[in-house]
């Protein structure tokens, strides 16, 4: 009896200890698929850190390494069509830093299509230079693929603000419905919502999603640190970039967003001390439009299964280091928003 009760009680410390692997996460049905959210990969180590402690150290992410790693890994079992990432790439908007970046989002080029939000801390926030961004992952780096669609040209042919896929679209389709992603820098000037308002109605044919860094979050500029934690939450009213010619994310959904009858979801970062929220709203012409936020740190990212003879979205937070379902964080305790499910209606248009 007594050996009986030690094997049990090793049993439950193995249980309890080993890790939760990938096929734990259910495989994508035929007929299904999946978008993969990445956000606010921020967590640098080494010389690009500028920490005295590291200046030795070669600059490295190995998050953002594991996250990317895992989005191949799992591409054809979640049958991913689409990767976006909602900005802040990078921590300091460095070479060094930007190096690490190219290197993580490298393992997807050529094998899944994806788009990139530039972030506030992958520019010069005061007037908006996203230069080293563009050094990087330039329009050059993606014409080749029938996937890629564009991005906004400045009219004055000077590139840094805004220009050379600072803000672009890509075209894509699954489970026999053609999709458009409009990928928006953080508080996107008004020439650049303009260009998007053109896409979208050339587009409008298309089910469309955005991309931008900034939308959910403190409702207003937080005065102090616990504001960030505890203010009323909702669509943002302040900004951080672009000084006077950016926009807030309120007055992206009043001039740009909600006038399109095609947009059914935002995605959005920035926010770590929010994490995770999300609310769906309606656009002007009645249509459902979901605002998802996500800024997990190194808790995770996040897989949107898309069921369409269900009308649903699946949306599951995934933490590629741990192989677990993120159920909870600090900051956030609830499950429920992380995950979820989505009503939307794609058995007809």
């Amino acid at each position: 009896m007594k050996f009986l009760k030690r094997f049990a009680t090793i049993l439950a410390i193995t249980a309890f200890v080993l890790p939760v692997y990938a096929e734990q996460l259910p495989p994508a049905k035929e007929g299904t698929f999946s978008i993969a959210i990445i956000s606010d990969t921020q967590h640098y180590t080494g010389k690009g850190t500028g920490r005295k402690t590291q200046t030795q150290s070669p600059t490295a992410n190995p998050f953002f390494e594991s996250i990317t790693d895992c989005i191949i890994k799992e591409k054809d079992r979640q049958r991913i069509v689409f990767v976006s990432h909602v900005g802040d790439i990078v921590d300091i908007n460095n070479d060094e830093q930007w190096a690490v970046a190219w290197r993580c989002m490298n393992k997807l080029h050529g094998k899944v299509p994806y788009g990139i939000s530039v972030g506030n801390h992958d520019m010069i926030t005061k007037n908006g230079d996203s230069s080293l961004f563009q050094k990087y992952f330039p329009k050059s780096r993606f014409t080749q693929f029938d996937w890629y669609g564009g991005c906004y040209e400045p009219l004055m042919g000077e590139t840094k603000i805004s220009g050379n896929n600072a803000n672009s679209f890509q075209l894509f389709s699954a489970s026999g419905m053609d999709f458009i992603i409009v990928h928006l820098e953080c508080n996107a000037p008004d020439p650049v919502l303009a260009w998007a308002d053109q896409i979208l109605e050339q587009y409008s044919n298309r089910r469309a999603m955005v991309t931008t860094h900034m939308d959910l979050g403190p409702l207003n500029r937080p005065q102090n640190s616990r504001d960030y934690f505890d203010a009323p939450k909702g669509r943002m009213t302040w900004k951080k970039c672009h000084g006077a010619q950016g926009n807030t994310s309120q007055q992206m959904w009043e001039k740009c967003f909600r006038k399109h009858k095609n947009l059914f979801l935002i995605c959005c970062g920035d926010q770590s001390r929010t994490q995770a929220l999300h609310q769906t709203v309606k656009g002007a012409q009645d249509n459902p439009v979901h605002e998802l936020l996500s800024d997990y740190g190194v808790h995770g990212f996040r897989l949107m299964r898309f069921i369409p003879n269900q009308n649903r979205i699946e949306v599951r937070t995934w933490n590629p280091v741990t192989q677990k379902l993120c159920e909870k964080t600090k900051i956030v305790p609830n499950r429920d928003r992380h995950q979820f499910t989505l009503e939307y209606s794609m058995t007809s248009n």
